[in-house]
């Protein structure tokens, strides 16, 4: 039979997150190292998925004994289809929240998991977001706007590419002579600090979605 998605408001146990990765997972890596030091506590992994097959970010979770599962759009005749899969595995994990960090994927939620999905996103939104803005080309965008400052953001996830309700931002400047990799590096510090802030603040009831 299977089991039933929790209410994180009405939960006993520590919060249970799952973890959505496509690449070299450094975000699942602060994660996993802090909910085991106790910096990040009362917060577990039942269940990291990736994207991708041949990513670091699998043989990270594998060292850390987290179960992972490969989910590839490629598979599946339909984005429905893939979607489907994606929900129904959270549901048998019994996951509370849903963490995309670092995930390039696009699954159509079904109205109970809104609300109950975050994304970290290496930009200033709603600057420097939408579909095809990630990685590498979200650094280019903000140094060929010749902007300030850049930072991250940890918004809700809904059914539309990078435009859910903002819940956190951090900043940066950019310096100059900034390359994409400079400054996604310092774009990166911030976001291994603003994550687990924002699952902490969910965790204790601090951060609720608005809808």
């Amino acid at each position: 039979m299977k089991k039933r998605r929790r209410n994180y408001d009405d939960r006993q146990g520590p919060l249970r997150i799952a973890v959505l990765i496509s690449g070299a997972g450094t975000g699942l890596q602060n994660l996993v190292d802090r909910t085991r030091d106790g910096r990040l506590a009362n917060v577990e992994i039942p269940i990291v998925i990736s994207s991708r097959s041949d990513v670091e970010g699998m043989a990270r979770a594998e060292r850390a004994d987290l179960p992972v599962d490969v989910i590839r759009v490629k598979d599946f005749p339909t984005v429905e289809t893939f979607s489907e899969n994606m929900t129904l595995t959270l549901d048998v994990y019994e996951v509370d929240l849903v963490v995309q960090a670092g995930w390039l994927c696009y699954w159509i939620l079904p109205p109970r998991w809104l609300g109950k999905v975050i994304n970290i996103h290496p930009a200033l939104l709603p600057k420097h977001g939408g579909k095809g803005f990630h990685g590498a080309k979200v650094h280019e965008s903000v140094l060929a706007a010749g902007d300030m400052e850049s930072g991250c953001t940890v918004h809700w996830v809904n059914n539309e590419y990078d435009a859910g309700e903002i819940i956190a931002q951090s900043r940066c400047p950019v310096l100059p002579g900034d390359s994409p990799e400079t400054l996604a590096a310092r774009v990166a510090n911030l976001e291994h600090e603003l994550l687990p802030r924002v699952i902490a603040d969910i965790r204790d009831g601090r951060t609720k979605p608005i809808h």
